[in-house]
């Protein structure tokens, strides 16, 4: 089981015009306990299942499996998942020697603007951009997970 090592931020200003990649994600949860959440999702024209495990103290870092599925079996699974999907647009922009994941989430999630950073370990230091608001890592209200039941737009 590889282990994954992330930091959150919200976006408070223009980094579209900086994107390198974006793709379109959709995506639900056939388990959101967070000791093993289970999400299937269509990413572009793909499918992937992946299973988290709960995060350490800091919420930076937690396990993660993932595995590419047909997106035809994704489709499927998603008429089983928990209520709630997640419809977003995920932009690929590159600060320094790394490249953040900035989340434009759409439906009930509209207007909720994510980025997340993934690094060797918690400790690494990385070129903050502009448009990088306020961290919200481990904030667990900012999980996917947890956007399905509690959507931004009902905050």
């Amino acid at each position: 089981m590889a282990k994954e090592t992330e930091r959150k931020f919200l976006v408070t200003g223009e980094f579209k015009n900086q994107a390198v990649k974006e793709t379109r994600i959709v995506q639900g949860y056939l388990s959101s306990v967070p000791e093993r959440t289970v999400r299937v999702r269509i990413k572009g024209d793909k499918g992937f299942i992946t299973i988290k495990g709960i995060g350490n103290a800091s919420g930076a870092s937690r396990y993660e499996w993932e595995k590419e599925i047909p997106s035809s079996e994704v489709e499927e699974l998603l008429k089983i998942c928990e209520p709630g999907v997640i419809d977003k647009t995920r932009f690929l922009v590159k600060s320094g020697n790394h490249t953040f994941e900035v989340d434009e989430f759409y439906g009930e999630n509209q207007g909720l603007i994510l980025a997340e950073i993934e690094l060797s370990s918690e400790s690494e230091t990385f070129e903050k951009p502009s448009w990088l608001g306020q961290e919200v890592t481990g904030d667990t209200k900012y999980y996917n997970s947890m956007l399905m039941k509690n959507p931004y737009t009902k905050w």
